[in-house]
C-alpha cells in the first residue's frame, strides 16, 4: 500500500513576509489590511469590550512586526499571526478592569440597534419580516450558545467555523494535539445544537 503524501504547506504570504523582513513597510501594511478584519473578529470573541478589540488588535499586529525577523516559516503566516493574537487577547483579559457587565450590555444594545435597521432596510426578494425576525432569533441563539461556551470550546469552534482554519492549523494556533481540537469542536458543535433543536424542531443528534 503506497503511503499517503506528505501535507505541504504553501504560505501564499511567504513573499510579503521576506519583503517585511527586508525592510519594505509597505509590505507588511498589505498584510495588515489582509488580516485586520479576520483578527478583529477572532479578538471579539474573546473580549467583551468591543472598544478594545482594534486596540489590542493593532498590538497584536505590532508584536507581529517586531518578531518578524524571528518568523522562520515553519507554520503558515497567518497562523503564526492568529496565535500572536490569542496571546495578545489573554494577556489583556488578565489586565482588563472595567465592569464586563456594563460593557456587554452596551455592545449588545448596539447589535440590536444595528440588527433593527438591517431589518427594516435590507428586505430581499421573498424576505418577510417575520422570515427575517426567525433568523434574527436563530442567529442570536448561536451567539448565545457560543458565549455560553468554555474559553477553549468557543476558541476552538471559532477558528474553525468563523476562520476556516484546519484541524492542524487550529491545533497549533491553540498548541494542542489535533485529537483535542476534534474534541473541542465536536462538543461545541453539540453545545450549540442543543440550543437551536426548540427552534429548529431537529431531532437528537442532528446537527446545526
Amino acid at each position: 500500500m503506497a503511503d499517503k503524501p506528505e501535507r505541504v504547506n504553501v504560505d501564499v504570504d511567504a513573499p510579503l513576509v521576506e519583503r517585511v523582513k527586508r525592510g519594505d513597510q509597505r509590505a507588511f501594511e498589505m498584510l495588515v489590511v489582509k488580516y485586520q478584519r479576520r483578527v478583529e473578529r477572532l479578538i471579539g470573541r474573546m473580549v467583551r469590550d468591543a472598544d478594545l478589540v482594534p486596540d489590542i488588535a493593532q498590538e497584536s499586529f505590532i508584536r507581529a512586526y517586531r518578531a518578524l525577523p524571528n518568523f522562520r516559516g515553519d507554520s503558515a503566516f497567518y497562523t503564526w499571526l492568529y496565535r500572536i493574537a490569542v496571546n495578545t487577547a489573554k494577556k489583556a483579559l488578565m489586565e482588563l478592569k472595567r465592569d464586563p457587565l456594563v460593557t456587554q450590555a452596551a455592545l449588545a444594545s448596539r447589535e440590536e440597534e444595528d440588527e433593527t435597521s438591517r431589518v427594516e432596510n435590507e428586505l430581499s426578494d421573498g424576505e418577510t419580516p417575520e422570515s427575517l425576525m426567525a433568523s434574527k432569533q436563530i442567529a442570536q441563539e448561536v451567539n448565545a450558545a457560543v458565549e455560553a461556551l468554555s474559553e477553549d470550546l468557543r476558541q476552538a469552534i471559532t477558528l474553525r467555523e468563523i476562520e476556516g482554519l484546519s484541524y492542524e492549523d487550529i491545533a497549533e494556533v491553540m498548541n494542542c494535539p489535533i485529537g483535542t481540537v476534534r474534541s473541542r469542536i465536536f462538543r461545541a458543535r453539540e453545545a450549540i445544537a442543543t440550543r437551536l433543536r426548540p427552534l429548529l424542531d431537529t431531532r437528537p443528534g442532528d446537527r446545526w
